[in-house]
Formats: structure tokens, sequence, C-alpha cells
């Protein structure tokens, strides 16, 4: 029997640029969940989806991503305005998470812009 408080299912990721809002206001930081099984057949009822099949990550992210900034909801709509190096993080950390490989997420160091891999540490891994 696993203990939820020993099971760690919400993770902290900053976006490289950000998501800018329609008030111009910049949305980096966020909490994404574990993806279930639910999620997974939410994507495969979506009209938009089933109509074009790579509108489908934009899906999943939608709902496993818990908080992005201030915004405390996030529609694949929204999401569409994400810069394509923010949804290549976001599929990376998606996968990361949810399929425990070995991808390293890239990041940017905020002051000095150099650019490096950070692997996550996910619950159990030392």
């Amino acid at each position: 029997m696993v203990r939820k408080e020993n099971f760690q299912t919400e993770f902290e990721f900053t976006l490289p640029r950000g998501l800018i809002d329609a008030q111009g206001h910049v949305h980096r930081k966020g909490i994404m969940r574990l993806a279930t099984a639910r999620d997974e057949m939410a994507v495969q009822r979506d009209r938009t989806a089933q109509e074009h099949p790579p509108y489908g990550t934009l899906v999943m992210l939608s709902r496993v991503i818990l908080r992005l900034g201030s915004l405390n909801s996030v529609s694949p709509k929204l999401l569409e305005g994400l810069f394509t190096r923010d949804i290549a993080y976001l599929r990376e950390l998606y996968n990361r998470l949810n399929q425990q490989g070995n991808v390293h997420i890239p990041a940017e160091c905020p002051q000095c812009n150099s650019q490096f891999a950070v692997e996550l540490a996910l619950a159990g891994e030392l």
C-alpha cells in the first residue's frame, strides 16, 4: 500500500519563455500533476483532437497543468499562445513525469541566458 504523503503527484516547473496573457503578464512558474486514465480518455473524446491529432497535446497539457503563474485554470485555447520552446519543454516534462524515462529537460539561466539540461529527480529516485 502506498501512502499519499510518500507519493508525489504534483511537480513545479518554470517555462523557458512563458505564456503572455491578454494583459501582457508573463506566466512562467507552474505546477503539473501526473496524468490519469481519465485524462487520456478525455483527449480521445475531444472533437478538435480527433480532427487534428496534434491538438491532443494541448488538451492533455491543459488537464495536467494545475497552475501557470497566477492562472488557476489552463485551457487548450490558452496554451495555443505558448511559444514552441515552451510546448517542447512541457512535452518533455510530461513524458518524464508520466513515463519515468531518462529525458533531460532543457533549461536556461534567467540571469546569464546560458543553456543547460536538468534531469528531474522523481519521487523514489536517488
